[in-house]
C-alpha cells in the first residue's frame, strides 16, 4: 500500500509537472541569473538565491496553471491541444485551482523572504501573470504582453539582490519580453484559422502568416541590439560576444525552418531552439564574468 501511495504522488506530480510544462522554465531562469549575478557584481548570497529561485518557479507555475484553466474550453475545442490535461480530465480543475492558490502563495512568502520592494510588488506580479491569459479574448499585443509577464523574471531577480531599482534589468527585462513574444508568434502560426473562428486575437490571425513573421523577426533583431547594448553598459567581454553569435546563429536557424503545418518543427523552432539559446547566453555570460 505504501509504495502504491508512493506511486501515486509521483504520477500526480508528474501530471501537474506536465501541465505548466516545467521544463520551459529554461526561458526565464537563465535571464534571471544573469539578472542576480549582475546585481550582485558576483554571485549572490545563498539567502537570496535560493528564495529568488523559489519565487520564480511559485510565480512560474501558478501562471501556468492558471493559463490551464482559464483556455480549458478553447484547448477542448482545439484538435491541436485536445490531449492536454483539462481537456482529457486527467486533472480535475478544483485541484489545478488549489495548485494555483498554493504556488502563489509560495510566491508571496518568497518574495517577503527577500525585501521589502519585493514582498510590496508581488501582488502586481500575480496580477500581471494572472491577467495574461485573457489578453488573447482582445488584443493581439497579447504576444508581447506574455513576454512582459515574463520579463518581470530578471527584474524581479534584480530587485531581489539589491531591493532598488535601476536601467539594467529593465533592458534586460525587454530582451526577454521582445524573444519571448517572437517566437510566442511562431508558435500561434499554428492557429490562425483556429482563432480567426473562435474570436481569438494573435497577430498571426490578425495581420496574416507573412506579417506576423515579419514581426517576430523584428522583435528578435531588436532583442540582439540590446543585449550587443548591454555588452557596453556592462562592460562585457569576447566570450560574451560569441554567445550573442551563437545566439543569432540559431535565430536565424529557427526562423528558416518555420513549418506551421508540421508539429515537430513548429515545437523545435518555437520552443528547443529557444531553450539552448537561453542557455547559450547564460553560460557565456557568466564565463565571461567570472573569468574574462
Amino acid at each position: 500500500m505504501q509504495a502504491a501511495g508512493v506511486q501515486k504522488v509521483l504520477h500526480k506530480t508528474r501530471q501537474f509537472s506536465e501541465l505548466v510544462m516545467f521544463s520551459h522554465t529554461l526561458f526565464s531562469l537563465p535571464f534571471a541569473v544573469i539578472s542576480m549575478v549582475w546585481a550582485a557584481g558576483g554571485w549572490p548570497s545563498w539567502h537570496v538565491m535560493l528564495w529568488g529561485l523559489i519565487a520564480l518557479v511559485g510565480a512560474r507555475n501558478g501562471a501556468n496553471a492558471f493559463n490551464r484553466l482559464a483556455d480549458r474550453r478553447f484547448d477542448a475545442a482545439n484538435p491541436r491541444t485536445a490531449h492536454r490535461h483539462l481537456p482529457r480530465h486527467l486533472l480535475g480543475t478544483r485541484e489545478v485551482g488549489v495548485f494555483v492558490a498554493v504556488n502563489y502563495a509560495i510566491f508571496v512568502f518568497a518574495a517577503s523572504m527577500l525585501n521589502p520592494l519585493c514582498m510590496a510588488l508581488s501582488p502586481v506580479a500575480i496580477l500581471l501573470i494572472t491577467t495574461y491569459s485573457y489578453t488573447k479574448r482582445f488584443t493581439w499585443l497579447s504576444h508581447l504582453y506574455l513576454g512582459f509577464v515574463i520579463a518581470s523574471a530578471p527584474i524581479g531577480a534584480w530587485f531581489a539582490v539589491t531591493g532598488a531599482f535601476a536601467f539594467t534589468p529593465f533592458v534586460l527585462g525587454t530582451v526577454v519580453m521582445l524573444w519571448i513574444a517572437g517566437f510566442d508568434v511562431i508558435y500561434g502560426t499554428q492557429d490562425i484559422e483556429f482563432d480567426r473562428s473562435h474570436g481569438l486575437w494573435s497577430m498571426p490571425s490578425f495581420f496574416g502568416l507573412t506579417n506576423a513573421l515579419r514581426m517576430s523577426k523584428a522583435m528578435h533583431l531588436v532583442m540582439m541590439m540590446l543585449l550587443l547594448l548591454l555588452y557596453y553598459t556592462q562592460q562585457m567581454g569576447w566570450l560574451y560576444l560569441t554567445g550573442l553569435g551563437i545566439a543569432a546563429l540559431l535565430l536565424m536557424t529557427e526562423h528558416g525552418i518555420i513549418r506551421p503545418g508540421n508539429a515537430r518543427m513548429m515545437k523545435l523552432a518555437s520552443y528547443n531552439l529557444n531553450q539552448v539559446i537561453s542557455m547559450v547566453i547564460l553560460f557565456c555570460t557568466l564565463l565571461d564574468f567570472f573569468f574574462i
